[in-house]
């Protein structure tokens, strides 16, 4: 990433437009860890051999997978219309499922032929791999077969791009806003962190306000605004508000009014990453009301671990790797934080900066090759506690790792 910023701003004074590099880099995090291949760049090819989809074509799928996923179809407010089509939009999501399930019928014969190549030697290295296993074991309670593996892995897509891209987008929007916020982080980096080398996960964990201002975008920018929809199994009353919910209802649960309601925070308009040092709130558990960014129990967001770390890694690498501004005539104040209607809640306007690099050339220019170990954390497959995983885990209570800091899946690449 700090790689393609540094090509896009010329060295320094060109604006850049950070939706396209935020994308990618979810992109490729996800589909490495999902399909065990990076799919959205073509900078590695030997990673793509025999694709079907083009890095241009993957990137435009996900992009109309969005679009379409928030779109207000006209047919499902006035059924009898719906044979029309008139918005087009049953058309395209036609074409798209085409295209997808060209592709996940690739990415499963793949890894098919790898199972069949190397038999008893066999090992998992990726989220297929664990799904197809699943989808063969004759004892599974719940059978998921070949269509239930591909919609597994179109939710995976889905669920870690588009969000983790936002959510940087909108720390990045804030922070140009906000130059003194911007100042603190910064030295937080250099203090900890240093120039001489990268940041690292191992690093996160040292940086309080950096976590502080995640969490203050996570409350002003959530984006799923409405989380998830739960289905009440029966009739209850609701603690705030003494709502009467029958059984069967379908409960939403507006994460961005709570955010910005006087009556759980002070000054909630204000961007205020203060309120949350030393705080003791926790997005993993989620049992912090004002903040639920991930959901809250047994069925909040899965991949909250990853999530987090996504954003806090990539947020923590802009901000060491380079000086950022807005283009000049643009004041703080005058920035559009306009959001954008649908599924998920990304700006209106794509933001655009100036990117100025601060760190030596041989740190920006070769840092994305200097490890073939890419470390992720827990989505529900094989922990790794050993060395090298970068992790310092604490034990529970109950005997468990501390999944914050200690869980994560090491997926060892074959050096080229």
């Amino acid at each position: 990433m700090l790689r393609d910023v540094c090509s896009a701003a010329a060295d320094g004074g060109e604006v850049v437009k950070l939706r396209d590099h935020l994308l990618m880099v979810s992109l490729n995090v996800i589909s490495r860890l999902v399909l065990g291949k990076k799919y959205a760049t073509d900078n590695d090819d030997d990673e793509r051999p025999g694709s079907t989809t083009t890095p241009e074509e993957f990137l435009w799928m996900i992009h109309e997978l969005f679009v379409l996923m928030g779109a207000l179809n006209i047919g499902d407010m006035i059924p009898w219309l719906a044979w029309l089509d008139l918005q087009g939009y049953v058309g395209r999501m036609k074409r798209l499922r085409k295209m997808f399930d060209r592709f996940l019928e690739h990415v499963l014969d793949e890894h098919d032929e790898r199972r069949r190549r190397e038999g008893d030697k066999f090992v998992a290295l990726d989220m297929v791999d664990q799904l197809m296993q699943l989808a063969d074991d004759p004892d599974l309670e719940v059978p998921i077969g070949r269509d239930g593996v591909k919609a597994f892995i179109l939710d995976l897509i889905a669920a870690g791009t588009d969000t983790s891209a936002a959510t940087v987008e909108w720390a990045m929007s804030e922070l140009l806003r906000n130059p003194d916020v911007l100042a603190k982080a910064t030295a937080e980096l250099d203090r900890v962190v240093g120039r001489g080398r990268l940041v690292t996960e191992a690093d996160i964990t040292s940086l309080p306000y950096l976590d502080a201002v995640v969490k203050e975008v996570m409350r002003l920018h959530p984006v799923a605004p409405l989380l998830i929809p739960r289905l009440s199994r029966e009739a209850t009353t609701t603690v705030a508000g003494g709502y009467d919910i029958p059984a069967g209802t379908l409960v939403f649960v507006n994460a961005w009014a709570i955010g910005r309601d006087p009556a759980a925070w002070a000054a909630p308009a204000e961007f205020r990453p203060e309120r949350f040092v030393g705080s003791g709130v926790d997005l993993i558990k989620g049992r912090d009301f004002g903040l639920l960014p991930f959901g809250s129990g047994r069925r909040m967001c899965p991949g909250v671990a990853l999530g987090l770390r996504m954003v806090q890694l990539t947020l923590a690498s802009l901000l060491h790797g380079f000086t950022w501004r807005l283009p000049d005539g643009v004041a703080p104040e005058e920035l559009s934080m306009e959001e954008k209607f649908g599924l998920t809640m990304p700006r209106l306007v794509p933001l655009q900066a100036v990117a100025e690099p601060r760190l030596p050339v041989h740190l920006r220019m070769t840092g994305a090759a200097q490890s073939k170990e890419k470390c992720f954390c827990d989505l529900g497959l094989r922990p790794c506690y050993g060395e090298g995983s970068g992790h310092n885990g604490t034990m529970e209570e109950d005997g468990s790792k501390d999944v914050t800091i200690s869980t994560c899946i090491m997926v060892r690449h074959a050096s080229s």
